[in-house]
């Protein structure tokens, strides 16, 4: 197997229509939240034994050379603690880039590995969400190296294609921090803590184990993320795939997306969607076609922009197969 830059899954990106670029453009022009980077396309859609994690210390975020700034996380986090002192200062999964390879076959089929580190929701609030987050970035192509000094916690979301043909879409609460009232596709984080792991493994058995689960974790996390924000029970899920990975331009906050159908329709899910576990996030649900979706994506966070953005270059990948 052999390895491969990601810049090779770049010219995917070619792909996207010349519609969806001016409106991203456009709506990145009225709110810069909106804007967004892809890191990563997979428009194939990768199953799981394509995918997998490498979980090291050396992704990591790295200290800030600069001593205020450094301090800055924990001005910020006391700040906000004080605010609100029911804060908890969880673990997160920290993106710290991917690997791209290729198996010498015929067909060459590439797999992708996702470099993951830990960091932790104080250091998030204190980077990304620092008024000054963009003076901890690098000036570099790369963009571990470019974002080498941010938290970074891995997101994830899924976009969900019901019987009919409808894409799931939920309107985030007015009561959250970030983006209250805009459009998002469901999802959340995976949680170390679902693993047990609380730190990083030097035995390298365990770790080799580890890695295997978290990969399993990656799929897992988004269908139980969809199952707690939407209702549809997890049977009526497809297997999901692995779409590649955005990040939207303010606060340089990284998304892993996957896609998955699920076999119930619209109405159904609307009647599900009432008795779902998670309400307070969001505060309403639509089915909506992809024309539909195109307009509400100029009115997502930029991570989920990306991920419409992903969502199209699958679409366009696979009507070029058919």
């Amino acid at each position: 197997m052999r390895a491969a830059a990601a810049r090779h899954l770049s010219p995917f990106a070619a792909s996207l229509s010349p519609t969806t670029r001016h409106m991203a453009a456009a709506a990145a022009a009225a709110d810069p939240g909106t804007a967004y980077k892809l890191l990563l396309s997979c428009p194939a859609g990768l199953p799981r034994s394509r995918v997998s994690v490498k979980f090291d210390q050396s992704f990591d975020r790295i200290p800030h050379p600069d001593a205020a700034l450094e301090e800055s996380i924990s001005e910020i986090w006391n700040r906000r603690l004080h605010q609100n002192p029911s804060l908890y200062n969880g673990t997160k999964f920290r993106y710290g880039g991917h690997g791209v390879h290729y198996k010498d076959e015929p067909n060459q089929e590439y797999y992708v590995s996702l470099h993951l580190g830990l960091t932790d929701y104080r250091t998030f609030v204190g980077t990304n969400l620092n008024p000054l987050w963009q003076k901890f970035l690098v000036l570099a192509e790369d963009d571990s190296v470019h974002c080498q000094h941010m938290s970074n916690p891995l997101g994830n979301g899924a976009i969900v294609e019901t019987s009919d043909g409808k894409i799931i879409v939920l309107q985030r609460s007015h009561n959250v921090g970030e983006f209250p009232g805009y459009y998002v596709f469901p999802g959340g984080h995976s949680e170390p803590q679902e693993l047990g792991i609380l730190a990083h493994q030097t035995d390298e058995k365990d770790l080799a184990l580890l890695n295997e689960r978290f990969s399993q974790e990656m799929f897992d996390g988004i269908i139980r993320e969809v199952v707690e924000e939407t209702g549809v029970p997890a049977s009526s899920l497809t297997e999901p795939v692995f779409i590649g990975v955005s990040h939207r331009e303010m606060n340089v906050r990284p998304t892993a997306f996957f896609f998955t159908k699920c076999n119930i329709d619209s109405t159904g899910v609307y009647e599900l969607y009432s008795r779902a576990q998670d309400g307070y996030e969001s505060t309403k649900l639509y089915a909506v076609s992809e024309e539909e979706l195109q307009g509400m994506s100029k009115q997502m966070p930029g991570c989920h922009h990306g991920g419409f953005a992903l969502y199209e270059l699958m679409r366009n990948a696979a009507n070029r197969m058919d």
